[in-house]
């Protein structure tokens, strides 16, 4: 049984040579003058603050944090997959790093598509086929500059886990159970993550493979996962089936420094990901269009934010579809989606009396609805410096392969480009022709790292995984934040809603309020209750350096402070 506590100081991990299992689930913390991280495991958390009592920044936390997530948390922490980060230094300075993954040079705009003109979506979220580019890696090595330490000392505390092993949670163990079959299916070898008998909470789970590929990073650097042996296995696998990366997809790729998106609400500056993350183009939609309706004289989940917010995101979405892909490859259209003008008149057709039609926005597709799996890490050290970070593998355990003789996942990333324009993907998302198949593209993405400034200093890191409910949950909790007024463990852990255009519903967790979906469906809206919805990693900071970090009530999510 998981334990959980609110404390004051955390004590720090021994990364020592016994296997790792007795750590704590840390829901929840105040400290002044220390550096936190949050996110989806205790043991990742732990390395990022262990690297920080070695002298480290945010940025080496955050470097060593993404490293144990692909130990600790393989369904979606991984170097096989890739990630956005967003970063705000104590000094003023902004930056972004791109390391989504990209189409191989073999890929086409009909790829996925039969010789009928039907799309094959198991295609591109099952096998090798599914594979995009794996970005991890190279983002973790652009970070490096912002970084204190070397990389080799950085990498240590995932070989320790990777090499000794650590105690799986429940959560983790039915995770991998349910996964078994899919694993067997798609891998021709013995993998780490299958065994005879069911997982069951404490079991260990050693990765030898994944250490020894975590070694070849330590000594050669990036060579030591884009070429030489590591790479090699990587075309190895892609030919045990119908995978089409190559050694020079891998030898070429390079991670994009990008300009950060950056826009104001309510004296805040908000500081996000640009394209081709849809994310922070959707946030700045969002927001824009609430702050008409003075969403400040609402509560929080009340009918009326509630219907403002779905409004919002519904009109947002469909711009996702038309409009949104990798900026290097359409014309980026962001200033204009984000225009007062623009945004003005899109919210014309509000109305409180009646849910606004899906079809007024947007042409209507009939579409699938499936689960999603990303991590988000949020950092800020005791210098004040603050990071972002999501990456993901798209679906979980991305594409179910694992490169053999090197131990970790395949992402499915080519399932987030439209496989055929107008046909939904894995989440349920629409997209057009910006974001069809093209080589060397980097397909549009739902993750949503963000940094909020008051006065020209950091003051909220947050983030979250789930899909296309990715920008809507940060939307939400930077209204929870900046209009309601609530704290921080209130603005993660309360029920949460979701519209993405199409389908047209309203998801909402389980514990919604009753009342506002009784009254959101007397004005036509279509409600469907699930489990969660994210698990939002949120630090908050007050005018007295107090630092207020809570991780997500919904999984394992972990606080750890230096």
């Amino acid at each position: 049984m998981k334990r959980v506590f609110l404390a004051a100081i955390l004590m720090a991990f021994n990364f020592s040579p016994a296997q790792f299992t007795g750590f704590n689930i840390i829901k929840e913390v105040k400290v002044k003058n220390k550096g936190v991280v949050v996110s989806a495991h205790p043991l990742a958390s732990e390395a990022g603050t262990q690297i920080m009592k070695m002298g480290g920044n945010a940025y080496d936390a955050v470097v060593a944090t993404q490293y144990a997530l692909a130990v600790v948390y393989p369904q979606a922490g991984n170097i096989g997959g890739g990630g956005f980060l967003v970063g705000v230094k104590n000094n003023g300075e902004k930056f972004t790093l791109d390391y989504r993954e990209t189409a191989p040079k073999k890929a086409s705009k009909n790829m996925y598509v039969d010789k009928n003109g039907k799309a094959n979506t198991d295609l591109s979220q099952y096998g090798r086929l599914a594979v995009g580019i794996p970005g991890s890696i190279s983002g973790f090595f652009a970070t490096l500059k912002h970084c204190k330490l070397p990389m080799d000392k950085i990498i240590q505390p995932a070989i320790d886990l990777a090499e000794k092993g650590f105690a799986i949670t429940e959560m983790e163990a039915d995770m991998l159970n349910t996964h078994k079959e899919k694993f067997l299916k798609n891998n021709t070898s013995s993998i780490a993550f299958v065994k005879d008998t069911p997982w069951k909470s404490g079991d260990i789970l050693v990765q030898k493979e994944l250490a020894a590929t975590l070694r070849l990073i330590q000594k050669q650097g990036e060579k030591g996962f884009y070429a030489g042996k590591t790479a090699d296995l990587m075309v190895s696998e892609m030919k045990k089936g119908n995978g089409i990366i190559t050694l020079d997809d891998l030898k070429n790729y390079k991670t994009a420094e990008r300009k950060p998106l950056e826009f104001d609400y309510k004296g805040s500056r908000v500081v996000t990901m640009p394209l081709p993350s849809s994310g922070g183009v959707l946030l700045a939609q969002m927001l824009t269009m609430a702050g008409y309706e003075n969403l400040e004289k609402y509560q929080q989940n009340s009918t009326e934010a509630v219907q403002i917010m779905t409004e919002a995101e519904r009109r947002a979405f469909a711009d996702r579809a038309e409009y949104m892909g990798d900026p290097d490859f359409i014309e980026d259209k962001t200033a204009y989606l984000t225009s007062d003008a623009y945004l003005k008149n899109r919210w014309k057709s509000f109305s409180f009396s009646k849910a606004t039609p899906s079809s007024e926005v947007g042409k209507i597709i009939t579409q699938p609805s499936e689960s999603t799996q990303t991590t988000h890490i949020s950092v800020i050290d005791k210098d004040g410096n603050t990071a972002s970070v999501t990456t993901t593998l798209n679906g979980y355990y991305g594409s179910k392969v694992v490169v053999s003789g090197a131990g970790f996942f395949l992402n499915n990333e080519m399932d987030d480009f439209s496989i055929k324009p107008g046909v939904p993907n894995m989440f349920g998302a629409v997209g057009g022709e910006a974001n069809s198949i093209q080589p060397n593209k980097r397909m549009l993405s739902s993750m949503t790292p963000t940094i909020l400034l008051k006065n020209g200093k950091p003051y909220m890191v947050v983030g979250t995984p789930g899909g296309t409910t990715i920008p809507t949950s940060v939307y939400q909790s930077i209204v929870n934040v900046v209009d309601f007024k609530l704290n921080a463990n209130i603005s993660v852990n309360a029920p949460k809603f979701h519209h993405q255009w199409l389908p047209e519903k309203i998801t909402v967790e389980n514990n919604f309020p009753e009342s506002t979906i009784t009254a959101l469906k007397s004005k036509n809206y279509a409600i469907e209750k699930i489990k969660y919805i994210g698990k939002t990693e949120l630090i908050l900071m007050d005018d007295n350096g107090t630092i207020h970090a809570v991780a997500d009530g919904r999984g394992d999510d972990s606080v750890a402070v230096e």
